[in-house]
């Protein structure tokens, strides 16, 4: 049986012996889930791939079972724990960690969006974005290619450019003149109206670029590079606006000023050494063995042993090849940019000769590079889902969780925010019954008379708890509401020191429901979920003993998607 076609970084470049086939076979599923957006059917996936539909299935099933994606009937959907690829990188890159803050107060200072960017090939990718909420706002993502041509940081990196990178760019461009092999921009509708050359060597002259209007109407964009500490450009950084707020010459002139004070301060950075690696091993956030069977707990990376047991249980279904390769992309981080074959081996338990087929295929497709005996991850690892995973709302995270906790007590789930004094619904899988709890997302309660408010009030900074307490209206909503500021408070506490709260007809008589909190990497308490339920349905003691274990599992794989999805992207809460 054929299982099509083996894919390759350049049609030119005949595939190296020892490539790994279906390793190169699964990285062009999720290249291609990524381009679509993060979903597609099997069906779809077969088609864009040239691959058998069987091998396929094989494909996505093993990507399941390592929770980096998930399989709801006939559609493939990328999920969190694919991330840990890009964040093996932008880890080792050090340039999120380090100057990702100063882009951030740049942002507030101009009051304009603030990107860094790296250069891939000849286009370039974001690594970071400083981002302004706005009716017209940038919709570009972490890891996202752009073509140089069309952007201010792309004349900057340009400069480096030998004569085997412009042929290349000529090529493409020939090959390619709309940019359609850019999924992140609109469709070259104008030929240039400078040439790209000349827009190189006038950056290199100023020190800046400017991008007016090239990606689409309306965008304008500057940029200045940041110079590392080896003489290279490390990333540029950019300000972006609207023509509404600037011309591209308005922009310069308001914006090259407290840029170039900003880029000095990430220069000086820069110059700070890199701190000694940890011992190789899989990174923090190597994806969990068993996906979404996993009770919670940050789980093992798929070394070999894990690959070699799972193969084992799922048989011919479970590509151990594919495992083993992204076990190897995820052995890099802060502290181990560059890994030799050795070092790659020990951490993922790998033979040298598997680890060296797997880094050997990687390389070919583009993925790492080697200096020396040397290997390094490259911007393109962000490819393999990093832009629509790094747009995920923590509702869209927590909701396919929350559903299969619905499906298992056949009672509703929510999860919440603390909005003021109020606890907001941000997303709800509710079950279907004759009696049921009828609550839409948006839907506001007060925060004292709920679970789940007690939940997210109890993770407030004592300050923060004790002003609530003192202004807040805790007019009995039942004659069970718990009132006063004092009972309040002790009630609060037991909550914090339990990790759960559980109230039994305090908002609504005959309503019962059980919360636990949801915790970022700072450990702050950023949501709250629930089980709720009618007391006819379970009594105290069922609460305890069969919904809250469950509930708590939940909130703990919400919290490991949150934890790798959060760990160089923003997640806001819907």
């Amino acid at each position: 049986m054929s299982t099509g076609p083996v894919p390759t970084l350049d049609p030119g470049v005949a595939v190296p012996a020892e490539a790994v086939a279906p390793l190169m076979r699964g990285i062009d599923v999720l290249r291609r889930l990524t381009d679509a957006g993060g979903t597609l059917s099997l069906s779809e996936l077969a088609r864009a791939t040239g691959l058998a539909r069987s091998t396929v299935d094989r494909i996505c099933a093993t990507l399941a079972h390592m929770g980096c994606l998930r399989l709801d009937g006939r559609d493939a959907t990328l999920a969190p724990p694919l991330m840990a690829v890009g964040n093996a990188y932008l880890g080792a890159l050090r340039v999120p960690a380090l100057l990702g803050p100063r882009a951030e107060r740049l942002a507030d200072e101009l009051d304009e969006s603030v990107s860094l960017a790296v250069p891939d090939g000849d286009g370039i990718r974001f690594v970071h974005q400083a981002t302004r909420r706005r009716a017209m706002s940038l919709s570009f993502r972490i890891g996202d290619l752009l073509p140089a041509e069309r952007t201010a940081p792309g004349p900057l990196f340009a400069g480096a450019w030998d004569e085997d990178m412009w042929a290349r760019w000529r090529a493409r461009r020939a090959a390619d003149p709309e940019d359609r092999g850019f999924p992140a921009v609109p469709p070259r509708q104008e030929p240039e109206k400078e040439r790209f050359e000349e827009r190189v060597a006038r950056a290199g002259a100023a020190g800046w670029a400017l991008d007016d209007q090239l990606i689409e109407p309306g965008l304008v964009a500057l940029a200045v590079p940041v110079w590392g500490p080896g003489g290279a450009v490390a990333c540029v950084v950019s300000v972006v606006s609207h023509t509404s707020r600037h011309t591209a010459a308005s922009l310069r002139e308001a914006m090259l000023g407290p840029l170039r004070a900003a880029v000095t301060e990430m220069e000086e950075a820069l110059r700070e050494p890199a701190p000694d690696g940890p011992a190789p091993g899989p990174g923090p956030d190597a994806p969990a063995p068993t996906g979404a069977q996993a009770t919670g707990a940050q789980a093992k990376g798929p070394d070999a042993a894990w690959a070699a047991e799972a193969k084992q249980r799922l048989g011919r279904d479970f590509v151990e090849s594919l495992a083993r390769g992204l076990a190897v992309l995820t052995v890099f981080g802060p502290g181990r940019a560059e890994l030799n074959l050795t070092d790659i081996a020990a951490a993922t338990g790998l033979a040298r000769a598997t680890a060296r087929r797997a880094l050997i295929t990687l390389e070919h497709l583009g993925y790492v590079a080697s200096r020396g005996r040397g290997f390094h991850l490259t911007p393109r690892v962000l490819a393999l889902g990093f832009p629509p995973l790094s747009h995920l709302t923590l509702a869209e995270i927590a909701t396919p969780h929350m559903r299969a906790l619905s499906a298992e007590l056949h009672d509703s789930v929510s999860l919440t925010v603390l909005d003021g004094d109020d606890i907001r619904y941000t997303a709800r899988v509710a079950t279907s019954r004759v009696m049921s709890v009828n609550i839409s997302v948006g839907t506001r309660f007060p925060a004292f008379a709920t679970s789940m408010g007690r939940v997210l009030l109890a993770g407030l900074a004592p300050d923060a708890r004790a002003a609530f307490l003192a202004r807040a209206d805790l007019t009995p909503l039942t004659p069970r509401t718990v009132t006063g500021a004092d009972r309040l408070g002790a009630l609060l506490d037991d909550v914090q020191r339990q990790g759960h709260a559980l109230v039994d007809g305090e908002l609504e008589e005959g309503l019962r429901s059980v919360a636990v909190p949801v915790r970022d990497l700072a450990e702050q308490v950023v949501a709250a979920v629930n089980v709720a339920t009618h007391s006819s349905r379970r009594d105290l003691a069922r609460v305890t003993d069969e919904v809250l274990p469950a509930l708590l599992a939940t909130a703990s794989r919400i919290e490991a998607d949150l934890h790798v999805a959060g760990r160089f992207a923003r997640i806001p809460a819907a």
